[in-house]
């Protein structure tokens, strides 16, 4: 029977996929490196991984995946932001051979400091088939709470084959002049909203390159797409006192970012979205039924 590591090793086998995941795996070996900038907490991480302990026990779940999303995983957290905790989880097999579909979604309450849920296996992968940015994002989080080593390498490689640049695109574009919109229009701004309309903003640029998947790590966005010495410098200097405010820390409007968003909006939405091909249904097919029932054994 094929085994996670060699579907894994499949799609390696294939050079454009192995050259992306490669550079993929460089980028995410440096994003680790750098979230020593924002630690997650002692404290946190024991009640996070307590948590995913309690849900796989009250609903028979294998959480395949869990990591921080969000604010912390992008590298832009404040001293009082919560944690965004996203899963992957299996079912048992016999919940996979029912007629009737059934919920595909496990959600905590969300309180003060925890905001945790997760996404089945065979709504993740659907999602993946369809370029679902959100879903790329967390393959790619710095901040790791549990990972099947073998799934979480196939589930990398089965995003990068699965790559919809165009769909990607739009999503980053559309949040991007939404956030602009409707946050950053005043005299005096939330200063934190800077950042929710730069990052998407950059990952359009990137996908608009035609780099790939897009990076989670802002930082890593920053450094690529931002040449201009005066505008990278403001931006850091952004992102430095976002780590140290709270979150609804209210300042002056940054004229040197505005007019740079201006008019990297007008340019992009003007432009041609990137090309995008078909995904490969069946290797997604192959991973699910894979994963499940090597769960089950």
């Amino acid at each position: 029977m094929t085994t996670l590591k060699d579907l894994k090793a499949q799609m390696l086998a294939k050079p454009a996929i192995a050259a992306e995941y490669a550079a993929q795996a460089a980028a995410f070996a440096a994003a680790r490196e750098s979230i020593a900038a924002h630690p997650i907490a002692e404290h946190a991480r024991a009640e996070i991984e307590q948590r995913l302990a309690a849900l796989e026990a009250e609903h028979g779940i294998r959480i395949l995946y869990a990591c921080e999303s969000g604010s912390r995983a992008w590298g832009f957290a404040s001293p009082d932001s919560d944690y965004d905790v996203r899963f992957i989880y299996a079912q048992p097999l016999a919940w996979y051979l029912q007629v009737s579909p059934q919920r595909d979604v496990i959600e905590l309450p969300i309180s003060a400091e925890l905001d945790i849920s997760g996404w089945e296996l065979r709504k993740a992968l659907a999602l993946l088939k369809k370029g679902n940015a959100t879903l790329v994002e967390w393959l790619d989080s710095p901040v790791v709470y549990r990972a099947d080593a073998a799934f979480l390498a196939a589930m990398q490689s089965a995003a990068q084959q699965t790559h919809q640049p165009q769909r990607s695109f739009h999503h980053y574009l559309h949040m991007a002049r939404k956030n602009y919109r409707e946050h950053l229009q005043g005299e005096t701004v939330r200063l934190k909203k800077y950042l929710y309309v730069l990052r998407p903003l950059l990952a359009a640029l990137w996908l608009e390159q035609g780099r790939g998947l897009v990076p989670m790590r802002f930082e890593v966005l920053l450094d690529a797409m931002v040449t201009a010495p005066d505008l990278h410098a403001t931006i850091t200097q952004l992102l430095a006192r976002k780590r140290q405010a709270l979150e609804a820390e209210r300042g002056a409007a940054l004229p040197i970012i505005n007019a740079f968003i201006e008019a990297e909006l007008s340019r992009l939405e003007a432009s041609p979205a990137p090309a995008t091909t078909a995904p490969d249904g069946a290797l997604l097919d192959q991973l699910l039924l894979q994963t499940v029932l090597q769960s089950a054994a």
